[in-house]
C-alpha cells in the first residue's frame, strides 16, 4: 500500500496494478484516487470499464493499444472478471507488451497468487493486497472521522461501536455517518448513543449465536438464529458463517497449541487480533477433533439440503441443536 500511495503522490504510474482482497471500501478508494491521478477531471474519451465474468481479452487488448486522445494516459479498469482465479493466457501473455501511455488497473476479490497472470502483473507493475484492517487500524480510522468532525468518543463506546459495527469499513463508515447524524450538537459520544442508533452486524449476531452454543445456551443460541430469519437473513448464508466461525477457532486453537500466543496467530491467520481474542475464548469450549467435526457437519448440512434431503432452515438449526446440547 505504501509503494501505491507513492506512486499517486509522485504520479510516476506503473502500467498495471491489481487491487484485491475482502476489503471493498479501500479497493474502491484506490481504484477512484489512481483514475483521478491520472487523467483530468471528465476526461471519458480515455476511460474504459469492463466488469463482471465472461471477460473479452481481445476487446480489453484493442482499448489498450489504442492512443490516448489528447492525454498522456488512457486507463482501462477491470472489475471482478474472475481472470485471477480462471487461467487467462492470452492476458498474462499480454501484460509485459502493455504501452507505456496505457494504465490497466484490476480490481478483484480472489486471485491465484500461483498463476501466471498474477506473477505477470507482480513482475510489470503492483499487486497490492486490500484486506480486512486489524482493530489498531480501524480504531485510528474512526478517530480521525471524528476529528475532522470536531467530535470525540469515549474509549467504551468506541470498543462497543466496533463490536456492532464489525470490521468492515463500509459498514463502519455507514454506522458513524448514523451516528454522527444522531449525535448532532454533542461534542462527545457515549456507549447509550452506540447502543441506541447502531446495528450489528450479521456477522456479529452469529458470533454471539457460536458463543451461545459454545457455553451450552442452546435457547439463546436458538433465539439468535430465529431472530436472524425473522430479518430476512439466509439459512444457507447463516450456515456459511458458522462453518467459517469453527473453521477459524480450529485455525486458531491449533495455532494456540502449537505455542504462538494471540498477535503471531492474527499475523499468521491473517485474522484480526480482537477477533482472535474472542475466538480464543470461544475455542476454549472446545476440543480439536469437536472444531474438526462441526466444519464436516456444515460441509454435511449444505449438501444435505442441495440434494432436497432437509431443508435449509432445519439444516442450520440440526447444527446448532447438536453443538449446544
Amino acid at each position: 500500500m505504501k509503494n501505491l500511495n507513492e506512486d499517486i503522490k509522485t504520479g510516476s504510474f506503473k502500467p498495471v496494478y491489481l487491487l484485491f482482497g475482502e476489503e471493498d471500501y479501500l479497493k474502491n478508494q484506490y481504484k477512484n484516487r489512481l483514475r483521478q491521478a491520472i487523467l483530468p477531471d471528465g476526461d471519458t474519451m480515455n476511460f474504459s470499464v469492463f466488469e463482471g465474468k465472461g471477460l473479452d481479452v481481445r476487446q480489453v487488448i484493442d482499448q489498450a493499444e489504442t492512443l490516448p486522445f489528447f492525454a498522456d494516459h488512457r486507463v482501462i479498469l477491470v472489475e471482478q472478471s474472475g481472470c485471477f482465479k480462471n487461467a487467462s493466457p492470452e492476458l498474462a501473455q499480454y501484460i509485459p507488451q502493455i504501452p507505456e501511455e496505457t494504465v490497466l488497473i484490476f480490481v478483484e476479490k480472489e486471485v491465484d497468487k500461483r498463476g501466471k497472470l498474477f506473477k505477470a502483473v507482480q513482475k510489470k507493475g503492483r499487486a497490492v493486497e486490500l484486506g480486512r484492517q486489524d482493530e489498531r487500524t480501524l480504531q485510528t480510522w474512526v478517530l480521525g472521522m471524528l476529528k475532522k468532525e470536531k467530535r470525540s468518543i469515549s474509549r467504551d463506546a468506541l470498543a462497543v461501536f466496533l463490536e456492532k459495527a464489525g470490521n468492515d469499513m463500509e459498514n463502519i463508515g455507514n454506522e458513524m455517518e448514523k451516528l454522527l447524524t444522531y449525535t448532532y450538537g454533542q461534542e462527545t459520544i457515549d456507549r447509550e448513543d452506540v447502543e441506541a442508533i447502531c446495528t450489528v452486524t450479521t456477522e456479529s449476531r452469529v458470533f454471539d449465536m457460536i458463543r451461545a452454543v459454545a457455553e451450552k445456551k442452546q435457547k439463546q443460541a436458538l433465539d439468535l438464529y430465529y431472530d436472524l430469519l425473522s430479518l430476512k437473513e439466509p439459512p444457507m448464508r447463516i450456515l456459511f458463517l458458522i462453518a467459517r466461525q469453527f473453521n477459524q477457532m480450529l485455525q486458531i486453537k491449533d495455532l494456540r497449541e502449537r505455542g504462538y500466543q494471540a498477535q503471531e496467530i492474527a499475523s499468521k491467520a491473517g485474522i484480526a487480533p480482537f477477533i482472535v481474542k474472542k475466538s480464543l475464548s470461544q475455542a476454549a469450549h472446545f476440543e480439536m477433533k469437536e472444531l474438526v467435526r462441526a466444519v464436516k457437519d456444515c460441509v454435511e448440512a449444505e449438501e444435505a439440503v442441495k440434494t432436497g434431503r432437509l431443508t435449509d432452515s432445519l439444516a442450520v438449526e440440526l447444527v446448532i441443536v447438536k453443538y449446544s446440547q
